[in-house]
């Protein structure tokens, strides 16, 4: 991530007007290695976040309100009694090493004053944050590095602070082009490569665009440039620097299209190598932006992966089951010839000799009287052996019974568990998740976790609401129960009711509201069923609708499941494009 020390400055400048000489009014840690400043400056309550987090490093001011623990972690308690009611007095920041200080002029509990340093260091899974007292002594930091773990820089509780060796690299600040030149000249590195570990503060992004700038592709070797391109790319890097000394920042979010969901880099400067941007006014919203939008999305897909590992297992197991439930049919298929043998046997039994292996027999079933083969146990009489085949006739035929009974619970719960599967690809936020985390849980397919006392139920989310190009409301369940509430609730006995036929999809309702339902709206609105679904990357998908009062739920089923009659079918290739415009 481009967190880089052009971006370290840029946030050090923007912290300075925003909260220097603020009071520090609460100390929050969220996160094992994130810290939150609630802090008082210029008459408004700001939050600054620092976070020593191995994937996403970083300071600035946030919007998010983060849920906190019940008991707060030692180092919070710690940061809570030096640093509750001080004042920032500056803070500081050297020569575009991420490495960022606060200031803190502290008040003890008996009002005596005191100055503290709070140091965030942006190193990736080396990050931290280390408070200090004046005498530049290690108080405490939210992460201990012992003498096992780093034989170079201990930082622990009483230790003299030493800050990270310092990079041996050439400064924006005041960088030397010649010597620069010098460099690329004997370099055997890419251009690329070559950049990062001669300039300070510049991250792969920035040696990316200082090469698209330049129109050279970045990954060539920095010495094979001819004098023409060296040129270009001296110039082109000119450019940054200038713009870098200029403070000439244009903080936004990048995205590699123009749907823009998730971020893909961010920066102060202008960054033209990338089309699709957001542009904001402060580097911290630019932060809190992308970081709040990659951690939701990794938040997403980590509760995602418990429920898939869920449903992947349970379909497996049923997807088993059934196999094993198809063989044993096949085996009773024949129960019929098992009674046939027994019934040859009793009509001929004073014929069949003693102590034979099989006999012919006449089947009288038969119109043309052919004769059916009946192999027999020599051990038995021909008695035995007919009630030895009028056993596993009843046992074949009780098999059967059973086992197709069992057999069509199976088919259904594997149904089930894919329309889980489907309504879980669809979930966009934690609380969807959480619901169909909540529907396993009352389906007996996971334990209930242990909740907070004190912590209330979030309201039910609500269906996907669309609006059709004739003006008709078109709602979509998000999950099984939504799909329930959604169609037996909601709906009215003369609403349209769509589903995909024969694959896991949402249910989709449109409301009549007393007016007749063009089938421009019906054809959009199968549109939005086939995305919602299994087939969302197929084409020619079938659609089948039907009024509400047609549809039921069968007594002791799984939510979402229905029956339905009396119903047309429509065809349809799902469209995105269409699906998006729809949005209501």
């Amino acid at each position: 991530m481009p967190f880089d020390g052009v971006v370290a400055k840029c946030i050090v400048q923007e912290l300075t007007a925003e909260l220097a000489g603020g009071r520090i009014d609460k100390v929050l840690q969220p996160e094992s290695d994130e810290i939150v400043l609630a802090v008082r400056a210029h008459n408004k309550n700001r939050r600054l976040l620092l976070s020593a987090s191995p994937r996403y490093p970083r300071i600035h001011l946030t919007e998010t309100v983060r849920e906190n623990p019940p008991v707060p972690p030692a180092f919070c308690m710690l940061l809570r009694k030096h640093l509750t009611r001080g004042r920032i007095v500056s803070f500081e920041f050297n020569d575009f090493e991420r490495i960022i200080g606060l200031n803190i002029e502290a008040v003890s509990e008996l009002g005596d004053y005191s100055s503290k340093k709070l140091i965030i260091e942006i190193m990736g899974r080396h990050s931290n944050i280390i408070l200090l007292n004046d005498a530049g002594k290690i108080l405490d930091s939210i992460k201990h590095v012992d003498s096992d773990i780093s034989s170079v820089r201990e930082v622990m509780p009483a230790r003299q602070y030493m800050p990270p060796p310092s990079q041996d690299k050439l400064s924006p600040s005041g960088l030397d082009m010649i010597k620069l030149t010098e460099f690329l000249d004997s370099s055997g590195k890419s251009i690329e490569r070559f950049l990062l570990d001669n300039i300070k503060g510049f991250s792969p992004l920035l040696c990316r665009e200082v090469c698209w700038r330049a129109d050279i592709d970045g990954q060539r070797r920095a010495a094979g440039l001819s004098d023409r391109e060296r040129i270009s790319l001296s110039e082109a890097l000119c450019s940054v620097i200038e713009e870098i000394r200029n403070d000439a920042y244009r903080p936004a979010v990048y995205y590699e299209d123009e749907q823009h969901q998730v971020p893909h880099d961010f920066h102060c400067l202008d960054i033209k190598q990338f089309v699709f941007r957001e542009q904001f006014d402060s580097i911290s919203q630019v932060l809190d932006k992308f970081y709040d939008s990659r951690d939701k999305a990794e938040r997403l897909r980590t509760k995602k992966a418990d429920l898939y590992k869920v449903l992947s297992n349970s379909i497996d197991r049923c997807a088993k089951k059934l196999a094993i439930q198809q063989d044993a049919l096949r085996e009773a298929a024949d129960r019929e010839k098992l009674r046939l043998y027994g019934e040859l046997i009793t009509a001929n039994i004073y014929v069949i000799p003693k102590n034979t292996k099989n006999v012919q027999l006449m089947n009288y079933y038969s119109e043309s009287g052919e004769y059916v083969e009946v192999p027999l146990d020599p051990d038995l009489t021909p008695q035995a052996n007919a009630q030895f085949y009028f056993r596993k006739y009843a046992k074949a035929k009780s098999t059967y019974i059973n086992t197709s009974r069992q057999l069509e619970q199976t088919q259904s719960e594997l149904d089930y568990l894919e329309s889980v599967l489907q309504m879980l690809d669809n979930c966009t936020s934690l609380q969807e998740i959480d619901e169909v985390r909540q529907e396993l849980v009352d389906q007996g397919y996971m334990a209930q976790k242990r909740r907070r006392h004190d912590k209330k139920d979030p309201a039910a989310t609500k269906p996907f609401h669309y609006r059709s190009s004739d003006g008709f409301d078109i709602l979509v369940g998000k999950n099984n129960i939504q799909n329930d509430r959604l169609t037996l609730r909601t709906a009215r006995s003369a609403d349209i009711w769509l589903h995909t036929k024969a694959v896991p999809g949402s249910h989709v309702i449109i409301r009549r509201n007393g007016r007749d339902i063009p089938d421009r709206t019906i054809e959009e609105a199968a549109v939005i069923a086939a995305w919602h679904s299994k087939a969302r990357m197929s084409s020619n998908v079938q659609v089948d609708y039907t009024m509400v009062k047609n549809v039921s739920k069968p007594n002791g089923s799984k939510p979402g499941m229905v029956i339905y009659t009396n119903y047309k079918t429509a065809v349809v290739t799902p469209d995105q494009l269409l699906v998006e415009r729809l949005r209501a």
